[in-house]
């Protein structure tokens, strides 16, 4: 059987969707079928940080209606083999979810991994991404908005066994300035650390050109979410060293 990782935070533009597309081609290079399921209903935006905008023609709601299958929904990304996505659809609607619970046991049957891309926030779409998780992942950054919210989105999570901090968008001069580190980031939002991302001014020249970041090159925030993906297959990885 294989594991539902859902992917959240209280706040928006922690870098989630990001985080969520990345850590997936890493499971991916690994050998590891990977989907990636986008929850935000009415505002989906996965297939873009996945670089799939044209690739998604179903959505997950097709599925729970009997429209089509889990595999003829699921699109297979072109440039990385075993990363799959599972869009939300484009409109608001209404998901049952005990169905959406049922989905996440097909899933598990057919993918080693699925990464649950959850709105921001703990409203509806909240519920439903963390419904069939098996654990999850908290992505803030150290702003104190955005570790408060982590707060309050840890208080939901209390259900689970597991639940991991990633601290993203890291700029250690800026931390130094604001006499801040990684620890008060860790014992504001009472979590165990999974993992560092620095901050990558490259990233959006990368997605100008619908180039995956794992796919470009790039050895630095790239290298952060290998090491977290590492760690989330129980594999021992160093904490990424900001510059």
């Amino acid at each position: 059987m294989g594991q539902t990782i859902s992917v959240v935070s209280g706040k928006g533009g922690t870098g989630k969707t990001s985080f969520t597309a990345n850590v997936g081609m890493a499971l991916a290079q690994m050998g590891h079928p990977t989907l990636c399921l986008d929850c935000d209903v009415g505002l989906r935006n996965l297939d873009i940080a996945m670089v799939m905008t044209d690739r998604a023609v179903m959505d997950f709601t097709d599925v729970l209606a009997g429209r089509c299958t889990l595999e003829e929904a699921a699109a297979a990304h072109p440039k990385q083999k075993n990363l799959f996505l599972l869009t939300a659809p484009n409109r608001e609607t209404w998901v049952d979810e005990s169905l959406f619970q049922g989905l996440f046991e097909e899933i598990n049957r057919k993918f080693d991994y699925c990464l649950v891309d959850a709105p921001a926030g703990l409203g509806i779409g909240f519920r439903l991404a963390i419904s069939g998780a098996d654990r999850a992942v908290v992505v803030t950054t150290t702003e104190a908005s955005s570790l408060r919210d982590a707060q309050k989105t840890v208080m939901e999570l209390k259900n689970l066994r597991t639940v991991h901090l990633v601290v993203n968008r890291c700029r250690k001069k800026l931390l130094k300035s604001l006499h801040q580190t990684i620890d008060d980031a860790i014992d504001t939002a009472g979590l165990p650390l999974l993992g560092v991302v620095p901050e990558d001014e490259t990233m959006p020249l990368y997605a100008g050109r619908d180039i995956p970041l794992l796919l470009s090159g790039n050895d630095c925030a790239a290298q952060a979410y290998r090491n977290i993906a590492r760690r989330l297959d129980g594999q021992r990885a160093a904490l990424m060293r900001l510059r």
